[in-house]
């Protein structure tokens, strides 16, 4: 009852209404980026369901823009409110780190450590030997979630700070992305647990 009283006044039309466009376009335009990455990692059923709340917020708050056409803080609001919900959109997709990566590292540095050091934090590597434009290089293709992309990039750096590496998102996979965890059995080296059993 106490909100339906402001409805009218000065604080609601100037205040609290522009609020709640904001509020609605940062909402509606988050949503918005993070249907546009399920659409873009093939996700069929959670885009359409985002995409319908979405736009249903997207409608209440250019309906109240409808109204009050004659509200410059309505305007500034929506336009506020759609800048900031682009950067919050940015920031969910940075935090769900949603998708794989293809990171391809050239080098013309040896790159033995660095293919050992990656092997041994269980990443998968794919390595080749190619001539660049200063002669010979090695080519590394490792493909990681995305979530280890600070990591993997971290590891780079350490080995050999000069590496060229680029990095592409891969719509879909055939198998499991490294890294992983092995069977227990094989984490445990039961073979060689038994064989010291036996010579006890």
């Amino acid at each position: 009852m106490a909100f339906l009283a402001l409805t009218g006044t000065d604080i609601y039309t100037w205040l609290i209404l522009p609020l709640l466009i904001f509020i609605a376009r940062v909402f509606d335009v988050s949503l918005g980026t993070i249907r546009i990455i399920f659409v873009s990692r093939g996700t069929k059923y959670l885009a359409p369901l985002v995409g319908f709340f979405e736009l249903l917020i997207w409608l209440l708050a250019i309906g109240q823009i409808m109204r009050n056409l004659s509200n410059i803080a309505c305007y500034i609001a929506y336009a506020g409110g759609f800048a900031t919900g682009t950067y919050v959109g940015m920031y969910l997709e940075e935090k769900l780190a949603m998708g794989v990566l293809l990171v391809r590292i050239i080098t013309g540095k040896d790159s033995s450590e660095l293919i050992d050091f990656l092997k041994s934090a269980s990443f998968g590597v794919t390595s080749v030997d190619a001539h660049g434009a200063t002669g010979h290089v090695n080519v590394i293709y490792t493909m990681i979630n995305r979530g280890d992309l600070q990591r993997v990039v971290g590891i780079i750096r350490r080995f050999n700070p000069k590496a060229f590496y680029s990095i592409e998102d891969i719509r879909s996979v055939s198998k499991e992305i490294y890294p992983y965890r092995r069977p227990f059995h094989k984490r445990m080296h039961l073979p060689s647990l038994l064989k010291q059993r036996k010579g006890k």
